[in-house]
């Protein structure tokens, strides 16, 4: 296939090019007015950019939570992903206390096999490991980590652990990726809550301030910090907390972060709706002026990329709770927390090129260059190189594209952005060379998606 006159944008310059895919799925070429190869498919991409395929590094799409489950699956997820421009996924293992993380890898591995598009995984420890199973996962090329600072019952480990595990990826190449609350002191502003009567949806961001981000975040940075270490904040979703960020990086740290379409659109208002237990996530929506400085961070370089979290659930599934209760959830502690985004990332953070918040150099950057190269993806993943996987989207700044939930493919009735119209969609995806979406419909096919091991990082 040859892409003709497009606006190509990559880590190498945002310039008109042409770029030829070979037979083996990979970049072949790249460069200005190339002559189509006999029986070569030409797309003209005229008036369009022509970008690496995107990278989502957080996604749950195997996730049981007390009676529900995440209503997407792979290969539900990963069609959805591929409609609207991400080529490649980082999925969550989680080992629950007493698991072994290798039988956990295994049943995700399972669930896996029908992914439409190439996929990863992180290993998630709720309890003291070893550093054998640290490097066990490094082995089988998986070579990032989550620890839990919140959910003391079933999620959260000490600071010993954390210590542990920093210096056992670093050891190993790997790199710790953190859910930064302070979870003990939250959970008693929940216990407050509930003896006063507060059980309305609202209370689930009453309870999860953002100082106990901001703080939690500070915390993370000491202890990467002692460990001569490296870490990476997921959904990073307020200005306290990138201010400690930005206090670590003045201070030499090695901490990265991310942050999700939901904090950069939405608020905390949502939850005060009529439909409020639809937005619950965690860490929750926050006052509009927090979006603002958040944009700020991805345009200045302090908040990494740009990943979803997506953990979608029918209104059915959120109405009865994590108990199941027919009768539906009795507080704001029962709700399943998650959102959809795995389809709209791509285009409500090209929302913020249109606002002129970011570049679309930004743009590719914090979706798909940046948790590559993070990641151990690149060059891959991420780029348009020669020699990388044809992962490659041709982006219509122009489509205009609906965002209620029966106008997008993610298996869920509910759409957190229902009513919003966005301009700027996929004409064509890429993944390996074979086009898995045109002009929002999917063409790909179950099981093409292939695991990818990651290699591990030289520097600790």
């Amino acid at each position: 296939m040859l892409i003709r006159d497009g606006r190509v944008v990559d880590v190498d310059g945002d310039r008109v090019a042409d770029v030829r895919i070979g037979r083996d799925g990979k970049i072949a070429e790249v460069g200005p007015s190339l002559v189509p190869l006999d029986g070569e498919d030409v797309v003209d991409a005229a008036g369009q950019l022509v970008v690496p395929g995107g990278v989502d590094a957080h996604t749950h799409l195997h996730l049981p939570l007390g009676a529900v489950s995440a209503s997407d699956d792979f290969p539900t997820g990963t069609a959805a992903a591929a409609i609207g421009g991400t080529t490649t996924l980082i999925e969550y293992v989680t080992a629950h206390r007493g698991e072994r993380p290798l039988d956990a890898l295994a049943t995700w591995e399972r669930q896996a096999e029908g992914a439409a598009i190439d996929y990863g995984f992180h290993m998630t420890f709720t309890e003291a490991v070893g550093e054998g199973a640290v490097a066990d996962c490094v082995e089988r090329g998986v070579t990032s980590f989550k620890l839990y600072m919140a959910y003391p019952e079933t999620l959260m480990v000490d600071d010993d652990v954390i210590v542990d595990v920093l210096r056992a990826a670093a050891k190993h190449g790997g790199l710790v990726t953190v859910h930064a609350e302070n979870g003990g002191a939250i959970e008693a502003l929940r216990r407050e809550a509930l003896a006063a009567g507060h059980t309305g949806v609202i209370n689930h961001a009453r309870t999860r301030p953002a100082v106990l981000e901001a703080e939690a975040v500070t915390h993370l940075a000491t202890l990467v910090e002692r460990t001569e270490s490296r870490a990476y904040v997921v959904h990073l979703s307020s200005a306290p907390a990138l201010a400690a960020i930005r206090q670590a990086h003045d201070r030499g740290i090695h901490l990265l972060a991310e942050t999700c379409p939901q904090y950069l659109h939405l608020d905390v208002g949502r939850l005060a709706g009529d439909d409020g237990e639809q937005f619950v996530c965690t860490p929750p929506l926050r006052d509009p002026w927090h979006a603002e400085e958040l944009w700020h961070g991805l345009a200045s370089g302090w908040i990494h990329t740009v990943a979803t979290d997506h953990c979608p659930f029918t209104t059915e599934d959120r109405e009865q709770g994590l108990r199941g209760r027919p009768e539906g959830w009795a507080d704001f502690t029962e709700i399943p927390g998650g959102l959809p985004g795995i389809e709209t990332r791509m285009t409500l953070v090209w929302e913020g090129v249109r606002a002129g918040k970011i570049t679309a150099a930004d743009w590719v950057r914090l979706c798909a260059e940046a948790p590559a190269q993070t990641f151990g993806l690149w060059p891959a993943k991420g780029s348009l190189r020669v020699g990388a996987d044809a992962d490659v989207v041709v982006w219509d700044p122009e489509r205009r594209q609906s965002l209620d939930a029966e106008a997008l493919h993610m298996n869920t009735d509910h759409s957190p952005y229902a009513g919003m119209v966005a301009t700027g969609w996929p004409s064509l995806v890429l993944s390996r060379g074979r086009p898995v979406a045109r002009a929002g419909v999917f063409v790909g096919e179950p099981a093409w998606g292939r695991f990818v091991a990651r290699t591990p990082s030289s520097s600790g």
